[in-house]
């Protein structure tokens, strides 16, 4: 899915550095690529410098997320009006935030912040669902926003360290 995204983008923006970096920003903005770990490694791939590529990631990864803590729960309920299937899936959403933040309910800093801060390319993991989390617990987003920012930093920061020592290594 990653590759077939990259493809359209390609055929969009074109195939120069600027181009690439706007493959990276738009990239990083999506929920279903999983944040640092998949885009910086995308941007590797594309021959750009890592730090930059990194930066880029970061910064594209938290823009959403103040959006989807105040207006997700508003959307979803408008979605439930429109369509059964789609008020279905938002509903499936939510239970899988809820089921995820149980477990932060008492440390929800701390909790989002590692939640989002541990790189792991997997779906349902990241800025997009932390900040799913944070709106269905109504976690304040002066609590939010800074543990998943922060989160994404750390994440980031992970992913380029990792493709730094492999760089140097091979």
């Amino acid at each position: 899915m990653v590759e077939t995204i990259s493809n359209f983008l390609q055929d969009i923006v074109g195939t120069s550095p600027i181009g690439y970096y706007a493959i990276v920003f738009i990239m990083s903005l999506l929920p279903a690529v999983s944040g640092p770990p998949i885009v910086i490694s995308l941007g590797v791939a594309l021959g750009l410098p890592l730090i930059p590529t990194a930066i880029t990631t970061v910064i594209g990864n938290i823009i959403p997320v103040p959006f989807i803590i105040l207006f997700i729960r508003m959307i979803f309920e408008w979605l439930g009006k429109i369509s059964k299937t789609l008020g279905a899936f938002t509903e499936k959403l939510e239970k899988k935030a809820e089921a995820k933040g149980n477990s932060f309910k008492y440390g929800m800093f701390f909790g989002l912040l590692l939640f989002v801060a541990i790189p792991l390319p997997l779906p349902g993991m990241g800025a997009w669902t932390g900040a799913l989390i944070a709106a269905i617990f109504n976690v304040r987003i002066r609590i939010a926003l800074p543990a998943i920012a922060i989160g994404v930093v750390i994440a980031g920061t992970i992913t380029t360290l990792v493709w730094y020592f492999l760089g140097t290594w091979i």
